[in-house]
């Protein structure tokens, strides 16, 4: 084979599976977020703080706050799910949220790590009884109103200088990962484990493989189910 037609090949294997993983994770998070906003009766609280922001930036859909300029993984903006009767929550699907409304809800204890991946989010309220995650020293402003704690003004866990960390090995960025917490990225050009290997990761390689493999799949099981339709 032609070496222009084989990477012509390689390229076309290429853009089709990511076209494939772009559709799905579009779908899926159309529903993601469906599921996340109305996952308990009634809408944004008039006058709370979630309807007071989303009046100026998008619009109010269940217990969500809806940015439509912003691409699907941003689109929740915010959200609010007080007086729900929650005692355990699951947030991972909101960790693009600004502002999140707990408010009202007998939540005895909450984990710090429900809130892991939150870099986004200013502006927390919580029961009277719960904690701020990541501790008083994670955010600007904790100012306890009535029956409610509220954290505002999420700080950078890295470094104030906003480069390498001591925390994070050689090569890497330190960027923040949600109250409390940071993760090491790598730096430009750098890849693979502790970020040691330099130039850029072989994408191109990696999908063709990947994408070579499934084909090969599907083809064995198609001809394996095929043999023993053919038999009955």
């Amino acid at each position: 084979m032609p070496a222009g037609l084989s990477k012509l090949t390689l390229f076309a294997v290429c853009l089709f599976y990511i076209l494939l993983i772009i559709s799905c994770a579009h779908v899926r998070s159309q529903q993601t977020a469906s599921q996340l906003c109305y996952m308990c009766d009634g809408a944004v609280r008039a006058g709370g703080a979630v309807w007071n922001l989303c009046r100026t930036v998008g619009r109010i859909e269940g217990r969500c706050c809806i940015n439509d300029n912003s691409s699907d993984e941003y689109k929740v903006f915010g959200l609010d799910i007080s007086n729900c009767s929650l005692s355990h929550i699951d947030l991972h699907e909101a960790s693009a949220a600004v502002i999140i409304d707990l408010s009202s809800n007998p939540i005895s204890n909450l984990s710090d790590f429900i809130f892991q991946g939150f870099s986004r989010m200013e502006h927390l309220i919580l029961p009277i009884q719960l904690e701020c995650p990541g501790g008083n020293a994670s955010w600007d402003r904790v100012e306890v109103k009535r029956d409610t704690r509220i954290c505002e003004g999420q700080k950078n866990a890295c470094n104030q200088t906003g480069h390498l960390s001591w925390d994070c090995p050689e090569n890497s960025l330190c960027k923040p990962y949600g109250p409390g917490f940071f993760e090491c990225s790598c730096a430009h050009n750098f890849h693979g484990y502790k970020c040691l290997r330099e130039g850029q990761f072989p994408m191109l390689e990696v999908m063709a493989i990947l994408g070579g493999s499934t084909v090969v799949i599907s083809a064995l099981l198609w001809a394996t189910q095929r043999r023993k339709a053919k038999g009955i």
